[in-house]
């Protein structure tokens, strides 16, 4: 029997089990080679048939973020304007366009162009490759800080006035304060949120 490599305890709790989303950052830079080392991480994730939807703007220039603000609720303002890099999070609903190059094997532009339920694959699918830009982020030594709270409408306008991506929610990221963290959550238990059949 063949066995696969598993991360260490360490690992583990980089990633999940002591990660945590701040709310707070400190002044220090996030270098942009990182998140582009992140990026090319993440998108080596599976997502239906290759279509990898997730568009990402990162904003960290006072130009983007005096942009980025008219979008924010006031609840997340603050934390936002503060935090070096926020990731608009996207997807592009012409995704399928670029099928021929991602999925050459077979025609699969033509399962999702034109189809009722080719959003929702993007969506799902962006929002799956979000997911794994985060643990890239993490695994880098970054820390994050997911948020809806945001108006997607005016931030695409802001950011995407071409329609060629639409917001799914934001992700503030660089090296956070752990005095601005609240406390852990509760999380449910296994039974309550998983079984076997």
């Amino acid at each position: 029997m063949t066995s696969t490599p598993t991360l260490d305890g360490a690992a583990l709790d980089l990633l999940f089990r002591e990660a945590r989303t701040h709310n707070g950052w400190s002044a220090e830079p996030v270098d942009p080679a990182l998140l582009r080392q992140a990026v090319d991480l993440a998108k080596m994730g599976p997502t239906s048939a290759n279509c990898s939807p997730l568009r990402v703007v990162f904003v960290s220039s006072v130009e983007g973020k005096e942009r980025l603000k008219p979008c924010l609720s006031p609840g997340n303002l603050d934390k936002t304007m503060s935090a070096p890099v926020t990731a608009i999070l996207a997807f592009d609903p012409a995704f399928y366009d670029k099928l021929p190059q991602l999925f050459p094997h077979a025609d699969a532009r033509s399962w999702f162009a034109g189809q009722p339920h080719a959003e929702g694959v993007a969506r799902m699918n962006a929002a799956l490759q979000a997911a794994y830009l985060l643990l890239a982020l993490r695994g880098l030594g970054l820390d994050t800080g997911p948020m809806g709270g945001f108006d997607a409408a005016v931030c695409d306008a802001a950011f995407f006035p071409d329609g060629s991506a639409k917001s799914l929610f934001l992700m503030n990221i660089g090296h956070g304060d752990p005095a601005k963290l609240f406390p852990r959550s509760p999380r449910l238990a296994f039974e309550e949120m998983a079984s076997f059949a």
